[in-house]
């Protein structure tokens, strides 16, 4: 402000010098009647200067700010996009080694054991990280495609257990119709069956997947497998919840509940 003031006051004094030396030409004004010169008093003069000198400072430096303040949000904002993306890109490489290290050490487990079904297990995990590798590339993916993720994955926990895993999952509404970011779900089924006990037909692992053109609601519950000390949650949720908060600011509900015996997730998402 003070700088502003000093460049007004400057220029006024400039052009009240200039007024003085040239006289005859800067404080003459011709009368247009008698068409007699007029000379204006230099005190005048320069108080005309201040207030000419000023305004047009103040409103150059004024527009200089807006720019400059335009420019300056303009930054900002890519910046918090570029971060943001920065931020997603690093959350879906934490997601992808820890599900691809899990499964390894599930099919290691069944080649371990000379398992007929091992060549079925390496079949199911190639569709999945055919999945993973390029349709969940896009911002977005067809809520069927993400549901047939999640089965595949089912499928291949299945393998792991003699019998088969007890799995209930059911899918009302409109499913085909619909859109989700992709890698969304899976950690919910993922951290169900790491804590979980998944081989129980008395205490199946439930699914309950509920869509229409509104909301997706999205629930998960299992029996706490009381030999696993791991805590609950652990890196994948914490992965998925931040990626909401991202993807669906305001957009998305998530309870967690964790009971002496059960586990439930449940979420809600505007799509």
């Amino acid at each position: 402000m003070l700088a502003i003031v000093l460049v007004i006051v400057i220029m006024a004094i400039i052009k009240t010098f200039l007024a003085a030396v040239y006289s005859n030409i800067i404080l003459s004004h011709h009368v247009i009647a008698s068409n007699v010169p007029f000379y204006e008093e230099l005190g005048t003069f320069a108080v005309q200067a201040i207030f000419t000198s000023g305004f047009f400072i103040v409103v150059s430096a004024l527009l200089k700010f807006a720019i400059d303040w335009v420019g300056n949000e303009k930054i900002q904002k890519n910046l918090v996009s570029e971060k943001r993306e920065m931020e997603l890109q690093f959350l879906k490489s934490q997601l992808n080694p820890h599900f691809l290290f899990n499964s390894l050490n599930n099919i290691y487990s069944l080649a371990y054991q000379k398992s007929d079904k091992t060549a079925d297990a390496i079949l199911k995990l190639s569709e999945i990280m055919r999945y993973m590798i390029y349709e969940s590339n896009d911002s977005w993916v067809a809520l069927s495609k993400e549901i047939d993720y999640v089965q595949s994955f089912i499928e291949l926990q299945k393998l792991r257990f003699k019998d088969g895993a007890a799995v209930e999952m059911t899918l009302q509404g409109e499913i085909d119709d619909q859109h989700i970011v992709p890698l969304i779900l899976i950690s919910f089924v993922e951290n169900a069956f790491k804590h979980g006990i998944a081989n129980d037909p008395q205490n199946p692992i439930k699914i309950n997947i509920i869509a229409n053109q509104k909301i997706l609601h999205f629930s998960i519950t299992n029996k706490k497998n009381t030999y696993n000390k791991d805590e609950m949650g652990g890196v994948g949720l914490n992965n998925v919840e931040r990626r909401l908060q991202l993807l669906y600011p305001d957009r998305y509900k998530l309870n967690i509940v964790n009971s002496a015996t059960h586990y439930t997730s449940e979420l809600m998402l505007d799509i």
